[in-house]
């Protein structure tokens, strides 16, 4: 299904802004009455008495109080007992504090019980005299009824026939957008007809967040940790994801970039297409060294969604997807050589980045991640307009190559990767195929293991689109693509081999193992037993 809110402004945004931007200000103010803005914030955010989005101010309350824990990080609280918004404020004012699973969170009441996989006849349906769709129906669940077609929903086995046939396309098949979004089929409905995520197949690409209209589900935010760790003089240094170009506005002004962090009380920027340039070159040795004669062909690594979900689905075919560590563990580890006593936070498009930084197995160095969302929330808190920003008068990022800035979009890494093979190996034959949406690269994945796709270097992504579609992004997403191939030309290196850390790969990489990373990722998604 794809996204077609991405870039509107709507009610919803809205909302996300005001209680990133407030939980921020609150976080940035200190204080010891922390607890009581915060009890205080939902009448902010909603004042009057008088319900603008739904039927009642409290529903809306209620909703924007859960949105809120979960943006310090809380689990959600629902509304059987009595509590305090600000319950557990103590632990999450930790800077070191992690939200506990699950990560991607279903607000019951605010769901709207939406039909799933059901066909409907609307009032478009004419009564015609052929009644293509009752003769096509092979359980006889279409009758008519006032010369309208009416279906039998006991009867329906949801084929879809009727709808292909009819000729007025009076037949609608209604799903919920949550659902229909989700490539891993993780969402079901409870006895109440309302959004329920299976645990144990959802990998938190958070494809479902974006897509709910009522805005019923969300994920966890560390914007108050981080901030924690900002007021307490830490060094906290942002390593920001490629995506980044145009998501705050403008034409990917870095110099403008840099400032607003500093403002924000970051320490240093970095750009995490430095270790995407360190990817690729592993990538490229991986297939180089393994396809064909070890393995039938490679998966890239670089989307965890799609690897996880690889992975777990295709256990035998496992190591083929490749080894390499992705670019954000590469550029946290490269920052971490430097300053090792920093705080690493990774700002990106991706909610499934949150999981994994969390993973024991393989050392990420990241201490946080915040989305390009969350830190727009956090620019709002400070009144930072970034058009408006001077330019720092440094030059741009000038160490990743045009091909590691291109990860952020669909077909980008693939193409980073056959480019390092071909600066070694000129006429080395290098066949790609490449998925968007976890839908499609399980089909992609199917057909490799069939035989389809010998010595083939295969990409996945989650986010149809690429990285520029992730959760957490702010801007149309062809928009957002075309920002990011302009400022990829901007590059002195055009390809990643030309980067001049490539030599610390085999020091970054020394502890690299992935064997536990499918069971960590579901293990940081089970929501915790209530005692």
């Amino acid at each position: 299904m794809a996204d077609t809110m991405r870039g509107v402004y709507t009610n919803l945004t809205e909302i996300r802004r005001n209680v990133f931007c407030e939980v921020a200000k609150i976080a940035y103010e200190g204080g010891d009455d922390q607890a009581k803005k915060l009890d205080e914030l939902p009448y902010k955010i909603i004042p009057g008495d008088v319900a603008t989005y739904r039927e009642s101010v409290f529903l809306e309350r209620a909703i924007v109080g859960e949105r809120i824990r979960l943006t310090l990080g809380l689990p959600l609280q629902g509304v059987d007992r009595p509590e305090q918004l600000s319950d557990g404020l103590a632990e999450a004012a930790k800077p070191e504090t992690y939200y506990q699973p699950p990560l991607i969170n279903i607000i019951k009441f605010a769901c709207n019980a939406c039909e799933d996989n059901v066909y409907r006849v609307t009032n478009m349906c004419q009564g015609c005299l052929a009644h293509p769709c009752r003769e096509i129906c092979p359980k006889g669940a279409i009758t008519f009824v006032d010369k309208k077609a009416h279906i039998d929903q006991e009867k329906c086995v949801h084929c879809g026939q009727c709808a292909k046939v009819c000729p007025y396309h009076a037949i609608l098949h209604k799903e919920r957008p949550c659902a229909s979004a989700c490539g891993m089929h993780a969402i079901g409905s409870d006895e109440h007809g309302r959004a329920q995520i299976d645990y144990e197949k959802c990998v938190s690409c958070g494809q479902c967040l974006i897509n709910c209209p009522f805005g019923a589900i969300a994920d966890k935010s560390q914007i108050f940790q981080v901030i924690q760790a900002i007021n307490a003089g830490d060094e906290v240094i942002a390593a920001v994801a490629p995506a980044f170009v145009g998501q705050f506005g403008g034409k990917g002004n870095v110099g403008k970039l840099r400032e607003a962090f500093h403002q924000l009380g970051f320490s240093g920027v970095e750009e995490v297409a430095l270790g995407a340039d360190l990817c690729t070159i592993q990538e490229a040795d991986d297939y180089l060294n393994e396809v064909p004669e070890k393995l039938p062909f490679m998966g890239t690594s670089c989307c965890p969604a799609w690897s996880v979900m690889a992975k777990k689905e295709f256990p035998k075919y496992a190591n083929c997807i490749s080894m390499a560590l992705t670019p954000m563990t590469l550029t946290a580890r490269m920052i971490r050589t430097q300053h090792p006593h920093a705080k690493i936070v990774f700002v990106g498009p991706c909610a499934a980045k949150k999981l994994e930084a969390m993973r024991k197995s393989i050392r990420s160095e990241v201490d946080f991640v915040l989305t390009f969302e969350e830190m727009a929330g956090m620019m709002e808190a400070k009144q930072i307009d970034y058009l408006s920003l001077a330019d720092d008068n440094k030059s741009d990022f000038d160490v990743a190559s045009a091909d590691g800035r291109g990860f952020a979009v669909a077909g980008g890494v693939a193409t980073a990767v056959v480019n390092a093979i071909h600066r070694r190996y000129p006429d080395r034959e290098v066949n790609v195929a490449n998925a968007e949406g976890l839908e499609d690269c399980r089909k992609m994945m199917k057909d490799a293991v069939c035989g389809k796709y010998p010595g083939y270097l295969l990409e996945g992504m989650a986010c149809p689109g690429g990285c520029v579609a992730g959760a957490g992004t702010l801007q149309a997403i062809k928009k957002s693509a075309a920002a990011v191939k302009r400022y990829a030309k901007r590059s002195p290196h055009e390809n990643a081999t030309e980067n001049a850390y490539r030599v610390l790969i085999p020091a970054l990489a020394e502890e690299g193992g992935v064997d536990t990373e499918v069971e960590e990722t579901f293990e940081a998604q089970r929501p915790v037993a209530k005692e």
